[in-house]
């Protein structure tokens, strides 16, 4: 379901190019959950924009589904990442004049793919039945994430993509956050790559791959 293919990306600092990723190749089956490990610094951020079309490649190939990522326009990844792709990061980014319930629906809604039986279901499985009226600052960073958890499966994403999704979270809650994304993964089949420097939230999901020097090694 996703394939990439010979990645690169360098970025210039102090008159020099960098290169970051030298030859990323890394795929992901329909329903597979991967987390994706590796040092600080290693790429894994880059990586994961690089397949939401956050920004450009140098060279190589990114494919979801019947859609190569690395040939769109601005235009063209935007539109993917609205209607395919489901993102989720540590700052849970999202919409401070919108409650909880108008933030559930929004992608779902400028996507075109409003589904009231499966925010029902999103909303009751996420624990947020109590807090649909309130504004993400009356919330606590496990239930903001839990929004942003929502918010992003509720157009049912080909692929869910999340940086360090439970890095402001305390242990227990990063644990009950992450079973809750697996098991909606699992419920809508679509794709999950993590991101993450926890060995042992890694281990939790289906499979593990480890960035290393601009590889997967």
């Amino acid at each position: 379901m996703l394939r990439v293919t010979g990645l690169t990306k360098s970025y210039r600092s102090a008159g020099e190019d960098v290169a970051v990723l030298r030859g990323v190749d890394l795929a992901v089956a329909t329903g597979e959950s991967v987390a994706l490990t590796g040092e600080s610094g290693s790429g894994k951020s880059t990586l994961l924009h690089l397949i939401a079309g956050l920004d450009a490649a140098d060279s190589g190939e990114i494919a979801l589904a019947d859609s190569v990522v690395s040939r769109l326009n601005d235009a063209g990844r935007a539109e993917l990442r609205r209607d395919r792709l489901g993102l989720v990061f540590q700052q849970f980014n999202l919409i401070p004049s919108l409650t909880v319930a108008d933030n559930l629906v929004f992608q779902s809604r400028i996507a075109g793919r409003h589904d009231a039986a499966w925010l029902d279901e999103l909303v009751e499985r996420l624990g947020l039945k109590n807090f649909l009226r309130r504004y993400p600052e009356q919330l606590s960073g496990g239930q903001q994430q839990r929004v942003a958890i929502g918010r992003a499966l509720a157009p049912k994403p080909l692929l869910l993509l999340a940086d360090e999704p439970t890095g402001n979270l305390d242990e227990d809650t990063a644990d009950e956050v992450l079973r809750l994304a697996r098991d909606l993964v699992v419920r809508t089949g679509c794709g999950f790559l993590m991101v993450t420097h926890s060995a042992r939230l890694a281990a939790t999901l289906d499979r593990q791959v480890n960035l290393h020097a601009g590889v997967i090694a």
